[in-house]
């Protein structure tokens, strides 16, 4: 099955978090959004914005917000994503670009798109200083993930 990359509005990659994502709801804002599709219909989805830990937030890095497929999706649209979020961020200007996944998730596809953990965070403390609703998964450990030029 063919996989082609496509323009996404950030309202329609959301609509697309909305229903599929398995553990977060979408994002409060982004810069841009990519969309996976096959022959039939879009498979996935990422929506990139600025950082939300306020001390990474310098201009030239950016983060992968959502990342998010339905369980049919073809194997490597993941990687497909995040290689694409990189490459348009770079595009842009960007030195870097960061992800978070839970400690639990294998992240093959972001290791596939050449991104590298770099750092782990504790739980429940970063997201108190800015609004938004509290999510069940900010109490996760999860790994941060980078790729810089």
């Amino acid at each position: 099955m063919s996989l082609e990359l496509v323009p996404i509005s950030i309202k329609e990659a959301n609509d697309y978090v909305r229903s599929f994502h398995r553990h977060n709801k979408p994002t409060q804002g982004s810069k841009f959004a990519i969309a996976c599709a096959d022959e039939i219909s879009i498979v996935g989805v990422s929506l990139v914005g600025r950082p939300l830990s306020a001390s990474l937030d310098d201009g030239f890095t950016a983060e992968v917000l959502r990342l998010c497929t339905t369980d049919d999706s073809p194997k490597n649209v993941c990687s497909k994503l995040y290689a694409a979020s990189w490459r348009a961020w770079k595009a842009m200007g960007g030195k870097k670009i960061i992800t978070y996944t839970m400690q639990s998730e294998k992240g093959s596809s972001v290791e596939a798109a050449g991104y590298k953990i770099i750092a782990q965070t504790k739980p429940g403390t970063w997201h108190i200083y800015r609004d938004r609703d509290w999510q069940p998964v900010f109490g996760q450990l999860k790994f941060r993930w980078e790729k810089a030029a």
